[in-house]
Protein backbone atom coordinates (compact mmCIF):
# COMPACT_ATOMS: atom_id res chain seq x y z
CA UNK A 1 0.00 0.00 0.00
CA UNK A 2 1.60 3.15 -1.34
CA UNK A 3 2.01 5.91 1.48
CA UNK A 4 -0.26 8.80 1.72
CA UNK A 5 0.36 12.49 3.21
CA UNK A 6 -1.74 15.17 3.53
CA UNK A 7 -1.00 18.39 2.23
CA UNK A 8 -3.01 21.82 2.36
CA UNK A 9 -5.76 19.88 3.46
CA UNK A 10 -5.59 17.24 0.41
CA UNK A 11 -4.27 13.74 0.48
CA UNK A 12 -1.61 13.24 -2.14
CA UNK A 13 0.98 10.35 -2.72
CA UNK A 14 4.16 10.69 -0.82
CA UNK A 15 7.02 11.90 -3.32
CA UNK A 16 10.86 10.06 -1.87
CA UNK A 17 13.32 12.55 -1.17
CA UNK A 18 15.41 12.41 -4.45
CA UNK A 19 12.57 13.48 -6.15
CA UNK A 20 11.60 16.17 -4.33
CA UNK A 21 15.09 17.29 -5.28
CA UNK A 22 15.63 16.01 -8.53
CA UNK A 23 12.17 18.51 -9.41
CA UNK A 24 14.00 21.40 -7.32
CA UNK A 25 17.20 20.64 -8.88
CA UNK A 26 14.70 20.66 -12.74
CA UNK A 27 13.11 24.28 -11.85
CA UNK A 28 16.39 26.03 -10.81
CA UNK A 29 18.40 25.20 -13.58
CA UNK A 30 15.10 26.74 -15.74
CA UNK A 31 14.59 29.75 -12.96
CA UNK A 32 19.05 30.21 -14.21
CA UNK A 33 18.20 30.00 -17.53
CA UNK A 34 15.36 32.35 -17.42
CA UNK A 35 16.98 34.85 -15.47
CA UNK A 36 20.30 34.92 -17.46
CA UNK A 37 19.25 37.19 -19.96
CA UNK A 38 18.48 40.12 -17.78
CA UNK A 39 21.54 39.74 -15.69
CA UNK A 40 23.49 40.05 -18.93
CA UNK A 41 21.74 42.71 -19.96
CA UNK A 42 22.27 44.72 -16.64
CA UNK A 43 26.00 43.76 -17.00
CA UNK A 44 26.47 45.26 -20.83
CA UNK A 45 24.31 48.04 -19.28
CA UNK A 46 27.62 48.82 -16.61
CA UNK A 47 30.69 47.99 -19.08
CA UNK A 48 32.48 50.77 -20.52
CA UNK A 49 33.28 51.28 -24.24
CA UNK A 50 35.78 48.90 -24.36
CA UNK A 51 34.84 45.99 -22.31
CA UNK A 52 31.33 46.19 -24.45
CA UNK A 53 33.70 45.75 -28.11
CA UNK A 54 36.09 43.28 -26.44
CA UNK A 55 36.56 39.62 -28.10
CA UNK A 56 35.69 37.43 -26.86
CA UNK A 57 32.81 38.73 -25.23
CA UNK A 58 32.75 38.72 -21.70
CA UNK A 59 29.45 37.95 -19.21
CA UNK A 60 30.75 39.64 -16.47
CA UNK A 61 32.09 43.40 -15.81
CA UNK A 62 35.30 44.72 -14.63
CA UNK A 63 35.35 47.92 -14.60
CA UNK A 64 31.74 49.07 -14.11
CA UNK A 65 30.30 52.08 -14.52
CA UNK A 66 27.59 54.34 -14.52
CA UNK A 67 28.71 56.77 -17.70
CA UNK A 68 26.28 54.57 -20.30
CA UNK A 69 23.00 55.67 -18.09
CA UNK A 70 24.08 59.83 -17.73
CA UNK A 71 25.39 59.37 -21.50
CA UNK A 72 21.86 58.03 -21.99
CA UNK A 73 20.04 60.69 -20.15
CA UNK A 74 22.16 63.26 -21.45
CA UNK A 75 21.47 62.16 -25.10
CA UNK A 76 17.47 62.31 -24.43
CA UNK A 77 17.93 65.72 -22.72
CA UNK A 78 19.44 67.30 -26.33
CA UNK A 79 16.09 65.66 -28.51
CA UNK A 80 13.54 67.92 -29.74
CA UNK A 81 10.83 67.40 -27.09
CA UNK A 82 12.05 67.36 -23.28
CA UNK A 83 12.69 63.88 -22.06
CA UNK A 84 10.17 64.37 -19.54
CA UNK A 85 7.64 64.47 -22.57
CA UNK A 86 8.28 61.03 -23.31
CA UNK A 87 7.89 59.45 -20.46
CA UNK A 88 4.83 61.71 -19.82
CA UNK A 89 3.26 59.55 -23.14
CA UNK A 90 4.21 56.17 -22.04
CA UNK A 91 2.92 56.47 -18.50
CA UNK A 92 0.05 58.02 -20.25
CA UNK A 93 -0.78 55.86 -22.95
CA UNK A 94 0.01 52.34 -20.96
CA UNK A 95 -2.26 53.65 -17.71
CA UNK A 96 -5.21 54.64 -20.03
CA UNK A 97 -4.83 51.91 -21.93
CA UNK A 98 -4.23 49.19 -18.98
CA UNK A 99 -6.93 50.35 -17.76
CA UNK A 100 -9.48 50.98 -20.60
CA UNK A 101 -8.68 47.16 -21.41
CA UNK A 102 -9.17 46.29 -17.88
CA UNK A 103 -12.90 47.77 -17.30
CA UNK A 104 -14.22 47.04 -20.91
CA UNK A 105 -13.13 43.28 -21.12
CA UNK A 106 -14.34 42.63 -17.97
CA UNK A 107 -17.85 44.11 -18.97
CA UNK A 108 -18.57 42.30 -21.87
CA UNK A 109 -16.94 39.15 -20.53
CA UNK A 110 -19.53 39.29 -17.44
CA UNK A 111 -22.02 39.78 -20.15
CA UNK A 112 -21.05 36.70 -22.79
CA UNK A 113 -20.70 34.60 -19.42
CA UNK A 114 -22.85 35.57 -17.27
CA UNK A 115 -26.11 37.05 -18.65
CA UNK A 116 -27.77 34.79 -21.01
CA UNK A 117 -28.84 36.90 -24.00
CA UNK A 118 -29.62 35.48 -27.78
CA UNK A 119 -26.65 34.91 -29.95
CA UNK A 120 -24.09 34.29 -27.12
CA UNK A 121 -22.31 31.78 -28.01
CA UNK A 122 -22.06 33.20 -31.61
CA UNK A 123 -20.59 35.82 -30.20
CA UNK A 124 -18.06 33.86 -28.00
CA UNK A 125 -17.40 31.96 -31.10
CA UNK A 126 -16.18 35.15 -33.22
CA UNK A 127 -14.19 35.98 -29.91
CA UNK A 128 -12.23 32.64 -30.26
CA UNK A 129 -11.63 33.53 -34.29
CA UNK A 130 -10.27 36.73 -33.68
CA UNK A 131 -7.48 35.47 -31.79
CA UNK A 132 -6.19 34.03 -34.75
CA UNK A 133 -5.40 37.50 -36.27
CA UNK A 134 -2.26 39.51 -35.37
CA UNK A 135 -1.53 42.95 -35.26
CA UNK A 136 0.23 43.09 -38.91
CA UNK A 137 -2.90 41.07 -40.33
CA UNK A 138 -4.89 43.89 -39.01
CA UNK A 139 -3.16 47.00 -39.36
CA UNK A 140 -4.85 48.18 -42.73
CA UNK A 141 -8.39 47.49 -41.26
CA UNK A 142 -7.04 49.23 -38.24
CA UNK A 143 -5.39 52.61 -40.10
CA UNK A 144 -9.02 52.85 -42.35
CA UNK A 145 -10.85 52.80 -38.87
CA UNK A 146 -8.80 55.51 -37.17
CA UNK A 147 -8.39 57.39 -40.38
CA UNK A 148 -11.69 57.50 -40.40
CA UNK A 149 -12.35 58.46 -36.60
CA UNK A 150 -10.45 61.24 -37.29
CA UNK A 151 -7.42 59.65 -34.69
CA UNK A 152 -4.45 59.72 -36.73
CA UNK A 153 -1.79 61.15 -34.93
CA UNK A 154 -3.39 61.23 -31.16
CA UNK A 155 -2.09 58.79 -28.42
CA UNK A 156 -5.93 57.45 -28.48
CA UNK A 157 -4.89 56.00 -31.57
CA UNK A 158 -2.76 53.71 -29.45
CA UNK A 159 -5.21 53.60 -26.28
CA UNK A 160 -8.78 52.72 -28.35
CA UNK A 161 -7.42 49.43 -29.64
CA UNK A 162 -5.97 48.08 -26.92
CA UNK A 163 -9.25 48.70 -25.10
CA UNK A 164 -10.97 46.53 -27.78
CA UNK A 165 -8.29 43.68 -26.93
CA UNK A 166 -10.09 40.32 -27.76
CA UNK A 167 -7.17 38.15 -25.67
CA UNK A 168 -8.07 40.27 -22.41
CA UNK A 169 -12.19 39.37 -23.26
CA UNK A 170 -11.09 35.82 -23.89
CA UNK A 171 -9.01 35.21 -20.32
CA UNK A 172 -11.63 37.40 -18.34
CA UNK A 173 -14.71 35.25 -19.59
CA UNK A 174 -13.15 31.71 -19.33
CA UNK A 175 -12.33 32.83 -15.32
CA UNK A 176 -15.18 34.36 -15.11
CA UNK A 177 -16.69 30.71 -16.13
CA UNK A 178 -14.79 28.75 -13.93
CA UNK A 179 -15.01 30.92 -10.61
CA UNK A 180 -17.90 32.89 -10.28
CA UNK A 181 -20.86 30.80 -9.11
CA UNK A 182 -24.32 31.67 -11.08
CA UNK A 183 -25.93 30.87 -7.71
CA UNK A 184 -23.78 33.58 -6.06
CA UNK A 185 -25.01 36.07 -8.53
CA UNK A 186 -28.51 35.03 -8.28
CA UNK A 187 -28.45 35.49 -4.49
CA UNK A 188 -26.70 39.05 -4.76
CA UNK A 189 -29.50 40.05 -7.34
CA UNK A 190 -32.23 38.87 -4.78
CA UNK A 191 -30.92 41.06 -2.10
CA UNK A 192 -31.44 44.15 -4.37
CA UNK A 193 -27.81 44.48 -6.43
CA UNK A 194 -28.75 45.83 -10.04
CA UNK A 195 -26.68 44.29 -12.74
CA UNK A 196 -23.86 46.87 -12.78
CA UNK A 197 -23.39 46.06 -8.49
CA UNK A 198 -23.42 42.95 -8.73
CA UNK A 199 -20.70 42.52 -11.75
CA UNK A 200 -18.48 45.22 -9.29
CA UNK A 201 -19.18 44.39 -6.16
CA UNK A 202 -19.48 40.34 -5.89
CA UNK A 203 -17.96 38.99 -9.68
CA UNK A 204 -14.61 41.50 -9.93
CA UNK A 205 -13.33 40.36 -6.72
CA UNK A 206 -13.78 36.88 -7.41
CA UNK A 207 -11.63 37.07 -10.32
CA UNK A 208 -8.65 39.05 -9.18
CA UNK A 209 -6.48 36.47 -10.73
CA UNK A 210 -7.75 36.80 -13.95
CA UNK A 211 -7.25 40.76 -13.89
CA UNK A 212 -4.38 41.06 -12.72
CA UNK A 213 -3.15 38.51 -15.23
CA UNK A 214 -4.70 40.93 -17.51
CA UNK A 215 -2.72 44.18 -16.48
CA UNK A 216 0.38 42.66 -16.45
CA UNK A 217 -0.19 41.79 -20.40
CA UNK A 218 -1.28 44.91 -21.18
CA UNK A 219 1.12 46.27 -19.36
CA UNK A 220 4.33 45.48 -20.99
CA UNK A 221 2.94 45.41 -24.62
CA UNK A 222 1.73 49.14 -24.31
CA UNK A 223 4.82 50.54 -22.38
CA UNK A 224 7.02 48.75 -25.20
CA UNK A 225 5.44 50.65 -27.60
CA UNK A 226 7.33 52.42 -30.63
CA UNK A 227 7.01 53.91 -33.36
CA UNK A 228 3.64 53.39 -34.65
CA UNK A 229 2.06 54.52 -37.90
CA UNK A 230 -0.51 56.39 -36.67
CA UNK A 231 1.46 58.71 -34.73
CA UNK A 232 3.57 61.41 -36.84
CA UNK A 233 4.37 64.62 -34.03
CA UNK A 234 7.16 64.32 -31.98
CA UNK A 235 5.26 65.35 -28.97
CA UNK A 236 3.66 62.16 -29.01
CA UNK A 237 6.34 59.58 -29.42
CA UNK A 238 6.87 57.31 -26.33
CA UNK A 239 9.66 56.39 -24.46
CA UNK A 240 10.86 53.73 -26.75
CA UNK A 241 10.79 55.39 -29.82
CA UNK A 242 13.38 58.11 -28.15
CA UNK A 243 15.69 55.72 -26.68
CA UNK A 244 15.84 54.01 -30.23
CA UNK A 245 16.76 57.12 -32.27
CA UNK A 246 19.44 57.82 -30.05
CA UNK A 247 21.13 54.08 -29.78
CA UNK A 248 20.62 54.06 -33.68
CA UNK A 249 23.52 56.37 -33.79
CA UNK A 250 26.12 54.01 -34.10
CA UNK A 251 29.27 52.10 -32.20
CA UNK A 252 29.72 54.96 -30.02
CA UNK A 253 26.47 54.54 -28.94
CA UNK A 254 26.25 50.72 -27.75
CA UNK A 255 26.52 51.67 -23.92
CA UNK A 256 23.53 53.86 -24.15
CA UNK A 257 22.00 51.50 -25.71
CA UNK A 258 22.44 49.07 -22.78
CA UNK A 259 21.38 51.10 -20.65
CA UNK A 260 18.09 52.12 -22.12
CA UNK A 261 17.28 48.40 -22.48
CA UNK A 262 17.25 48.22 -18.71
CA UNK A 263 15.50 51.29 -18.59
CA UNK A 264 13.04 49.75 -20.56
CA UNK A 265 13.21 46.46 -18.51
CA UNK A 266 13.12 47.55 -15.18
CA UNK A 267 9.21 48.95 -14.97
CA UNK A 268 7.88 46.00 -16.44
CA UNK A 269 9.73 43.48 -14.28
CA UNK A 270 8.41 45.43 -10.99
CA UNK A 271 4.90 45.58 -12.59
CA UNK A 272 5.06 41.96 -12.97
CA UNK A 273 6.94 41.04 -9.40
CA UNK A 274 3.80 43.09 -7.21
CA UNK A 275 1.10 41.17 -9.49
CA UNK A 276 2.29 38.15 -9.57
CA UNK A 277 2.67 38.12 -5.60
CA UNK A 278 -0.84 39.22 -5.30
CA UNK A 279 -2.10 36.69 -8.02
CA UNK A 280 -0.62 33.70 -6.29
CA UNK A 281 -2.09 34.90 -2.74
CA UNK A 282 -5.73 35.12 -4.45
CA UNK A 283 -5.23 32.06 -6.01
CA UNK A 284 -4.85 30.31 -2.73
CA UNK A 285 -7.74 31.92 -0.92
CA UNK A 286 -10.39 32.67 -3.36
CA UNK A 287 -11.59 29.11 -4.51
CA UNK A 288 -15.84 28.27 -3.96
CA UNK A 289 -17.69 25.38 -4.41
CA UNK A 290 -21.39 25.47 -5.39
Amino acid sequence: MQKMRVRNHQVVLNRSVGGDAGIFLFLFIMGVFMFFPMVYVVMQSLKPLDELWVFPPRFYVVHPTLKNFSDLFTLLSDSWVPFSRYIFNTVFITAMGTFGNLIFSSLAAYAVSKIPFPGRKGVFWLIQRSLMFTSTVTSIANFITLSTLGLMDNPFALIIPAWGSSMGLYLMKQFMDSSISDSVLESARLDGCNEFKTFWVIAMPMVKPAWLTLIIYSFQGLWNTGASAYIYSEEWKTLNYAIGQITAGGIARAGASAAGSVIMMIIPILVFIISQSNIIETMATSGMKD
